[in-house]
Order: structure tokens, then sequence, then C-alpha cells
């Protein structure tokens, strides 16, 4: 059970935002709330009363789940197909609404595989933009978005919901904290605490927003003036030693283009290197190159060792572990218990059980043999990626996004395992978008512009952002 007895309503042009801890049931009432369950989604629900809006669009947390097609133009068109918009008049309206929400392509005609996850998620909220619903629902529509696309994105948003009612689902709240009219506030059983203005809800309840976890307009500056991260901060000590990964002329390809290139490029044992880059840069192609599922040319070593492709043939480096940007990529299970013993190597099978157990406890997560890892919420199945890659056979740790979709508990818990895991010699190598997180953990920055990796030493003084409290 996720709800019982919850009573919820929007007058007509609200723009409500709905605040909880992750896995409460926030995207779950959305779906509820528009009629995709149990209309669409075959969900066992009763209630006394349920009134459906007759036009609305909805962007899905995960873009992928979104597209009906195969390529940009082709899923914007079946948009207009289905308002019976002539066919004559459809290119203007698909080039207004790209460039309303800032994806800029050389070619529409672009495969939507070929986007990288930022770039669908502005593809998602183009679909739904050219619907002109009269509601909106809108689940993490900017999760995926560096700092610049997430401004444009609200800003987009703002402007065509003017009149428009808007239910929102989101925890990178401070663009639209002083916009929405309410925030309801749940707690993890899915049970609404508080319902009322913005003003009034992060003064009031400061105290429930605090245990559980919850971001709200100044969360990072308390975390970081509080006593353990000052703490942590102050004994930090850089393991740096050996060299763990290096490259020479590196290239990785997606087919037969190349997509990522460095010159040079060398990370060491203790370093956090934060990954920065516009969507569809490269960073997440620099990842999957690194773990060797793409193809790649030049000189890569990882822990010394060459890391040879041949024609027929990859390399893949041993040490090395991969958290994807899309985190249902990670599971090869059917229960949340396998996902995280599969993976094990060299243990007993009690030593597996209780790494399972620590995990469980460490990322929040259900305690379940049976669970299936789909049938988590989106911030469940981030925790549980990030927890199935940190085995004790990794030593270098390859992350993509891996805070999209947390509350601030558990973005916190997180990063300092994470932190923990680099004071024992652990190499990071983290995409993010989150500049409070490289200001807070970094040690050093990789900046990833129209596919070329540019690295900055932060003990050298080339970077401008990082090692503050090092």
């Amino acid at each position: 059970m996720i709800f019982k007895d919850l009573s919820f309503s929007v007058q007509r042009g609200e723009k409500v935002l709905m605040l909880g801890p992750s896995g409460c049931g926030k995207s779950t009432l959305l779906q509820v709330l528009s009629g995709i369950i149990p209309n669409s989604i075959e969900l066992p629900m009763k209630a006394d009363t349920i009134t459906l809006p007759e036009s609305w669009g909805f962007v899905f947390q995960d873009p992928d789940t979104q597209f009906c097609m195969t390529y940009v133009d082709e899923e914007l068109a079946f948009v207009l197909e289905n308002l019976n918009v002539p066919r004559t008049d459809m290119a203007p309206l698909i080039e207004k609404v790209l460039k309303r929400v800032n994806l800029h392509l050389e070619d529409v005609h672009t495969p939507i595989l070929e986007l990288s996850q930022g770039m669908k998620q502005r593809l998602a909220l183009a679909s739904v933009l050219l619907l002109e619903p009269d509601v909106l629902f809108l689940d993490e529509p900017s999760a995926l978005l560096d700092p610049e696309g997430t401004e444009k994105i609200w800003s987009s948003i703002k402007q065509v919901a003017a009149n428009k009612t808007v239910i929102i689902v989101e925890h990178k709240i401070d663009l639209i904290a002083d916009w929405v009219d309410r925030v309801v506030l749940f707690n993890d059983h899915g049970t609404i605490l508080a319902d009322g203005p913005p003003t009034t809800i992060f003064e009031q309840y400061q105290a429930e927003l605090k245990r559980y976890g919850i971001w709200y307009p100044g969360v990072w500056q308390e975390y970081q003036e509080s006593q353990s991260f000052q703490s942590m901060m102050k004994n930090r000590k850089l393991a740096v030693s050996s060299e763990k990964i290096h490259l020479n002329n590196f290239y990785g390809y997606r087919g037969s283009t190349p997509k990522i290139y460095t010159e040079s490029a060398v990370a060491k044992a203790g370093d956090w290197i934060a990954i920065l880059g516009e969507n569809g840069a490269g960073k997440s192609t620099l990842l999957l190159s690194l773990t060797q599922l793409l193809r790649t040319n030049g000189v890569y070593e990882v822990n010394g060792i060459p890391i040879v492709q041949k024609k027929n043939k990859r390399q893949l480096p041993t040490g090395l572990s991969l958290v994807f940007q899309n985190p249902e990529l990670q599971f090869v299970t059917n229960s949340i218990a396998e996902e995280l013993i599969v993976s094990l190597r060299g243990l007993t099978k009690q030593q597996a059980k209780q790494h399972a157990e620590d995990m469980l406890q460490l990322f929040n997560l259900p305690d379940s043999d049976t669970r299936h890892p789909y049938q988590l919420s989106t911030g469940q199945k981030r925790r549980l990626s990030v927890a199935t890659a940190l085995t004790p056979q990794t030593d270098i740790v390859l992350l993509d996004e891996p805070t999209f979709g947390q509350d601030a508990r558990n973005t916190f818990a997180i990063l300092e395992k994470l932190e923990e895991l680099r004071t024992q010699g652990i190499t990071i190598l983290m995409v993010t978008h989150d500049m409070e997180i490289v200001k807070s953990f970094a040690t050093s920055v990789w900046t990833v512009m129209d596919g070329v990796l540019h690295t900055n030493s932060a003990n050298g003084g080339g970077s401008n952002a990082c090692l503050v409290h090092t």
C-alpha cells in the first residue's frame, strides 16, 4: 500500500509542488491524478471520487519512457498528427518548440537513442508543450539538465504555463520555490504532513523537512556548516599515490565517429574528479569509453596495464565499476537482494550476505528478497545502481549523475560513502551538474566541451571550482 485515505485536489490555474522523501509515492500520485493509473497502468485502487483533467500533458521522470518514435522530428510530428496539424505547418512548429526548450540539433532527423539523457529530457518536455494542455504534470523535468539548461527549462515552463494548472515533483526547487502557489509535504509513507504556501511550509515545518531529509532552500549551506561535514573535511586526507588511469591521444567512438577525445589525462588513487559539461558534450560517452563499452583508440592504461582493443575482442579493465546514467541498464537479476550479490567475487556466502545487508541499510533500500528492481521508484533505482557498483573488488568507480532524483538525506549518504572510499584510495570519476557537490567534495575537475576533454589539476592551481576543503 502506498496511500491510505488520501484526499488531494488542485484548483484551476494553481501551481503545486509536491515535496517528500524519495520513494514516498509522489510520482505514483502524479500518475493517479492524470489517470495513467489505473487507465493505462493497471494497479488495484479504490476511491470515493476521482475528477481527472480533460486536457493534460505528462513529463515522465525517465525520459526514455516518454517516446513513441525513433527520431526527434518524428516524435514531435507524431504529437502534431494527433492534433490534426497539416504536414506543411509542422516544420516551423517543431523548430519553435525545440528552441523553446533549448535543444539545438544540426539535423532534427536525429535518432533519439543518440541523444544524451539531458537532451532527451528536453525533447520530452517539447513533445508535451506542443500539446498545449490545460494541466501539466511534471515529474522532475530538470533532473538531468546542466545548470544553464535548468534555468532555461523553468523559464520556458513559467512562460507557457502562466495560466495553466501545473503539478510538479522536483528536488531542484531553488528556481520554483517562489513561483508555486502551494507546497504539499509528504512523509516516508505517503501521508500529507502539510499543505500551504511555500513560505509557510519552509518556515514552519523545518523540523519535518530535516527529519525526512527533504530538500529545502539553504539545505546545502546548513550541511556544509554542520559539525559532521566540517569534521569530515578537517580530517580529509588525499591518498594520492599511484596512477589508476592514464590516457594519451585517447578517442572514444559511437559507431565510426569519434565522440570524445583527450590529449592527456591522469587519475590517481584518492582522486575525486568531477566531470562537467553541457548536456550532449560527451561526458557519458567518456565513461562508456573508459569501461570499453564503446570502441576506443589511443593509449589507455588502468593500474599500469595497457587496455588494448583488437578488431573482434575488447580487453575489459579490472577493478573498475560504472554507474550508468539510466539505472535500469545496471540491473541483471530479478530481486534487490540478488542484485547486490551477483557481482561479488571471492567472498563467502555469509560475507556476501552481510555486504548486501550493509548496502540496503546505507542506501535506504527496501529489504526484500523478492521485490524486482524495476518495482522501485526512480530514486531508489538510482541508489541501488550505486550500491551494486561499490563492491570490495572495485578500486575505480565511474558515476554518471549518481544523485539525480534523490532527496537530501540520500544525496548526502551517497556522497559520504564515496568520500569514505576515497580516503581508502578509491578513485572516483563523477559526472554531475550539481556545483555544490563539486565545491564540497571534488579534488579536481575535468571539463568536456564539444567532445574534447580538458583536465585541470586542483593541486596544481588549474581549477577555480574545487578543493575548497582539502
